[in-house]
């Protein structure tokens, strides 16, 4: 399937969907037109005064002094755009992808040579369309509709697990386990959560001495490899609460967190593996045993979170190719047979807007500089890119980073 094939069928589909123009169509068209004529006047005085109103106090952004274009854009393509944030303050999505929260980490120490690696969330106000901090969890996960998150308190591996209504920031409900939780996802309709559990914090870190980019030994915090305290999984009903431990086998090629995931169609759990040749990602089934990747799952990988188109027609693959700043290209694929459709903008694809947009880092750094990215919106078949925040000065410093997590509306 090639780039006019997709667009082809995403038209007739559109079409199909429409309905008929019933009798009286012809008639309807001029009274419509008619009334047009009445309204003229007042439509262009209106249209006046709104280009008055957008033309106060419109800043600058930052990926140009001549650009004026406001920096708060809701788009009639349903992108909504804050250029000039970063992090973002207030709302940020394009289409069906909303970012629910982003979160900044630090390191907590523990001992003289241990440390725990802790999340401070900001989380969306539905009601007010801004991000709040919400210093209460260790770990975040929303479901669709943007209405429930799932949550874990502080101290890992939790012993229960919180569903915190967005719009109140209350728990509404906690589903205790015997099994302590360390990480959360929800499936793809939303109504079932995979729980992972560990034996111990699996965001414990270890001082350790390395050489920096200029050789030099330096201590730094680093989690293990191969000593993962991973120990199962539970898959749970959202609306009961109810549903069973499953246990996992000790895997030595995952680091010391490696939460599970839904399949798309909800039937087996995946993880991301170090070293595998399945796009870094191991799959499992109820019982958990070891099986092979679903069709059309299999040429996905862990470490590219968009996955499947929403249709399921495509795949979201890695970086192919950066040829400037902020010119980066990732492939699109068949996720059936992993041949190669077309290339997309975007460094790193995070999310499908729709099934041909998608949101992504893009660089906004020289090649030869340290990473810098910002959230854009990039289409199949175009090479726009259009901006959701501002720049991320420090991409690739854990400790200095904004970290986003998307949901669907």
């Amino acid at each position: 399937m090639n780039v006019e094939e997709l667009l082809r069928d995403s038209l007739r589909e559109l079409a199909a969907e429409q309905p008929s123009a019933g009798g009286g169509f012809a008639d309807r068209v001029l009274a419509t037109r008619r009334r047009r004529r009445a309204r003229r006047l007042a439509s262009m005085a209106a249209a006046t005064a709104a280009v008055v109103a957008v033309a106060v106090g419109v800043p600058l952004l930052e990926s140009g002094k001549s650009d004026v274009r406001p920096s708060d854009v809701v788009r009639k393509d349903g992108i909504t755009a804050h250029p000039d944030q970063s992090p973002p303050r207030e709302l940020v999505g394009a289409g069906n992808a909303v970012l629910a929260a982003y979160y900044t980490v630090r390191n907590r120490p523990t001992t003289e040579h241990t440390a725990v690696q802790e999340r401070t969330y900001r989380l969306l106000d539905p009601r007010t369309g801004t991000y709040e901090k919400d210093a209460r969890w260790s770990i975040v996960a929303v479901a669709p509709g943007l209405r429930t998150a799932a949550v874990l308190e502080r101290n890992l591996p939790a012993q229960r697990i919180g569903l915190l209504e967005l719009a109140t920031g209350r728990v509404k409900r906690w589903i205790q386990v015997e099994h302590g939780v360390g990480g959360l996802a929800f499936s793809d309709d939303g109504r079932r959560l995979v729980a992972t559990t560990y034996d111990g914090n699996p965001d414990l870190r270890t001082k350790v001495k390395v050489r920096d980019s200029r050789h030099k030994e330096v201590w730094a915090w680093e989690a293990g490899f191969g000593d993962s305290s991973r120990s199962g999984f539970y898959d749970l009903d959202v609306a009961s609460g109810e549903g069973a431990w499953t246990p996992v086998a000790f895997d030595r090629n995952t680091n010391s967190r490696q939460d599970f995931a839904f399949s798309r169609a909800g039937d087996l759990m995946y993880a991301q593996v170090i070293g595998g040749r399945d796009g870094m990602q191991q799959f499992y089934d109820h019982r958990g045993a070891k099986v092979a990747a679903p069709a059309d799952e299999r040429y996905l990988r862990s470490d590219v979170p968009a996955r499947l188109s929403p249709n399921g027609r495509l795949a979201a693959l890695g970086l192919t190719k950066e040829v400037a700043p902020g010119k980066s290209y990732s492939s699109i694929r068949d996720p059936r047979s992993g041949e190669e459709i077309t290339r997309v903008r975007g460094g790193e694809l995070l999310a499908w807007a729709d099934d041909r947009r998608l949101v992504a880092w893009e660089r906004a750094s020289g090649l030869d500089e340290p990473y810098r990215a910002r959230l854009v919106v990039v289409t199949i078949g175009s090479d726009k890119v259009v901006p959701l925040s501002g720049v991320q000065k420090q991409m690739y410093d854990d400790l200095k980073a904004w970290h986003p997590v998307f949901a669907r509306r």
